[in-house]
């Protein structure tokens, strides 16, 4: 299927509800860019009904159905092993769940992909949570996709509460003490990584590219 016109394409984001996919929605129902947009939603979430460009679909992502087509995919699934409860229910999110949307979308047609991944990822790591991103990033680079960009951003900070998040306390003081590090380690805003997402995914040259944090701003 052939990509559409730069100002007729069609998005799908997987993760709207969280940190990051919050901050992404909006920019992609704002672009000129995009004439759609499908959003890939776990459950039914009444402030993100069909309206205007935005299209949402209620999906299991351990068999997720065919997909529309689509041009440009943003996925920003992401959990911790602490809230999902065991390292089987972590890569259930962040390795199975990332994989299948990505698979899902280049069989609708996307051409580019666009994924949130960690800082430190490496399949070879010795850390689960580093490992698991890793091996995520290297199944997604193997899809057939003409542009990936893996964004690597290091401590995400953002409005948590607003998600109906616990504040993480942790992450509250690494924001206070970590500030003063270079960009590349220092803790960064979700909507800085959601921006940056959306203009590396409409660069235009082929390849895959992996974005580190202080390559985000």
């Amino acid at each position: 299927m052939p990509s559409s016109p730069d100002t007729a394409r069609h998005a799908l984001i997987a993760g709207a509800t969280g940190l990051v996919g919050r901050e992404l929605l909006p920019m992609l129902l704002a672009s000129p860019r995009y004439a759609q947009v499908h959003a890939l939603l776990r459950r039914p979430v009444p402030e993100l009904a069909a309206a205007g460009k935005l299209q949402p679909h209620v999906v299991d992502f351990a068999s997720l159905p065919p997909l529309p087509p689509v041009d440009d995919v943003f996925i920003a699934l992401g959990t911790t092993i602490k809230v999902a409860g065991s390292q089987a229910a972590f890569r259930a999110v962040d390795f199975d769940a990332v994989v299948n949307t990505a698979v899902a979308a280049r069989a609708a047609g996307a051409t580019r992909l666009g994924v949130v991944s960690a800082l430190g990822a490496n399949a070879s790591s010795g850390v689960f949570y580093n490992r698991v991103k890793g091996e995520m990033q290297e199944a997604v680079s193997a899809l057939g996709y003409e542009r990936v960009v893996i964004v690597q951003p290091s401590l995400l900070v953002g409005d948590r509460q607003a998600l109906g998040q616990p504040v993480r306390a942790g992450e509250v003081w690494g924001a206070r003490l970590l500030g003063w590090l270079p960009r590349s380690l220092r803790p960064i805003a979700a909507d800085q990584v959601a921006r940056a997402l959306l203009r590396e995914v409409a660069r235009g040259e082929p390849g895959v590219h992996v974005l580190r944090s202080g390559q985000l701003y």
